[in-house]
């Protein structure tokens, strides 16, 4: 019996051998080699779990333990907007897709300038991603430097919720600020129990490679542990520098500093939600820069998806960068590669949709190109359903060789569906394309862009709610 539901692409890489081969290696790496951990809670964790201790912070963590982890760990992590209602499912091979966070410049496309970041720009950011269909979740995008460091993560967070609805990955100096992101997400559900059960922001921490795991990164991810935010936490090994030049070695260090995190993870709190990754740099070493879009980068970081489907673990992917310096033609195929590459291999949270410059400079119209990509490729993923209706035989016979589709009711019916429409891009004959104003699609994107910051604004938050944020932010002090 036919239905009409489509077979989903699916991109892979590695053998179910090479993933058998990766994994052994991540243990070998954590229960031979051993990780560097900077905090006395984590290590007494590990301790009673069983894990070799050394004096100078040394620990070897059994297989078991891992496996354990990954067992208590939740496949499936439900994520709310900030009203409350459901926005993303991370999990299985459902992907969704945001802005990054932490960048230094804003680029102005038309006179081709930065400008170093402010606080503003975090704002206009979220405003922008509030207002395009297919961000899904947001980021800082900028790290403003006219705030003091001790104070920019906290703001940044409060004008990311003052600007959007959609979930945000928030990153944070301390504990200290992201208590204070988990008091303010308590404010808009109301308390902390509604949070829980519908959890609106995520937190995004790194260990150091190699094999280093600092107080403050720690620190954070039992917190989150014991609050039940869900947590990324990915180590971000540069092959050739802080990592084997390798893609296979490369990998398995990568996997095995993520578990580290989510042993000590799961050891403080079974079942809280985890967020698996790696950001697989690869250091050019013609440049000494590293490439967010080298083929050898896109290699490792798909093996690390398909990982993440080896664990059933929801994971942290890329989507949307470029390593150009502005929103080119080389802007727009790498980073339409790399988000093409991210949906069929189902990478659940895609971030940095938007990065120029190797991960320093941020363009607001490649987010609005992105958007369109993205809606695209899911048109893509959405596959070919075949059923009696789709296959059409009896319309091609009522039709026969004397007709013609163009007004059967068949058509009618499934035009929207079947057909996807950009919005963006152009689809004019070269005519009625020069005489609509001969535009390029950079040029379309930035009057977009000019619409969406004179007409847009976010759902506002209530009043109440805004002066207790606005309190809390005016008081803390690190």
């Amino acid at each position: 019996m036919m239905t009409d539901i489509a077979l989903k692409p699916n991109l892979n890489f590695l053998s179910n051998e090479d993933k058998d081969k990766i994994h052994e290696a991540a243990i070998r790496i954590l229960g031979e080699v051993g990780m560097e951990i900077l905090h006395d809670e984590a290590l007494a964790l590990l301790k009673k779990a069983g894990c070799s201790v050394e004096n100078d912070g040394g620990v070897k963590i059994p297989g078991q333990l891992v496996q354990q982890a990954i067992e208590s760990a939740p496949n499936n992590i439900p994520v709310y907007d900030r009203r409350g209602k459901p926005a993303m499912d991370l999990g299985g091979h459902r992907a969704y897709f945001g802005t990054g966070s932490d960048l230094i410049y804003a680029l102005d496309s038309k006179k081709k300038q930065r400008h170093q970041c402010v606080l503003d720009d975090v704002g206009t950011a979220a405003r922008v991603a509030d207002a395009l269909p297919n961000i899904d979740f947001i980021m800082s995008f900028a790290h403003p430097s006219d705030i003091s460091p001790e104070r920019s993560y906290l703001l940044s967070f409060q004008a990311m919720a003052a600007n959007s609805i959609k979930p945000i990955v928030c990153t944070a100096e301390c504990r200290a600020d992201l208590s204070e992101m988990w008091q303010i997400a308590c404010i808009l559900r109301d308390n902390e129990n509604a949070l829980r059960a519908a959890p609106y922001f995520i937190h995004y921490a790194e260990p150091i490679s190699p094999l280093k795991h600092p107080f403050s990164s720690l620190d954070k991810l039992l917190f989150c542990a014991e609050k039940s935010i869900p947590v990324i936490y990915s180590p971000a090994p540069i092959a050739g520098s802080t990592a084997p030049m390798t893609i296979a070695g490369h990998v398995a260090q990568g996997m095995a500093e993520c578990f580290c995190g989510l042993v000590i993870h799961q050891l403080k709190a079974t079942g809280a939600p985890f967020i698996m990754g790696m950001g697989p740099a690869v250091l050019d070493m013609a440049t000494g820069e590293c490439s967010y879009n080298a083929p050898e980068y896109l290699l490792a970081y798909l093996a690390a998806v398909e990982m993440s489907h080896y664990y059933n673990l929801p994971n942290w992917g890329y989507a949307g960068t470029s390593d150009a310096q502005v929103p080119d033609q080389q802007a727009s195929y790498e980073a339409g590669l790399l988000t093409f590459l991210s949906t069929m291999a189902g990478s659940n949270l895609n971030h940095d949709v938007g990065y120029l410059d190797f991960g320093r400079t941020g363009s607001l119209e490649m987010i609005i190109i992105q958007d369109e990509c993205i809606d695209q490729i899911r048109r893509l993923y959405r596959g070919i359903p075949v059923s009696d209706e789709m296959l059409a035989v009896e319309v091609i016979r009522e039709v026969g060789s004397q007709g013609n589709f163009l007004t059967h009711p068949h058509s009618l019916k499934h035009l929207r569906t079947t057909q996807w429409r950009p919005t963006l891009s152009n689809r004019l004959g070269f005519e009625d394309w020069k005489d609509s104003g001969g535009t390029s699609l950079l040029e379309r994107a930035q009057e977009r862009l000019k619409n969406i910051l004179l007409e847009h604004h976010s759902l506002p938050i209530q009043q109440d709610h805004a002066r207790e944020i606005q309190k809390r932010v005016d008081q803390f002090r690190t």
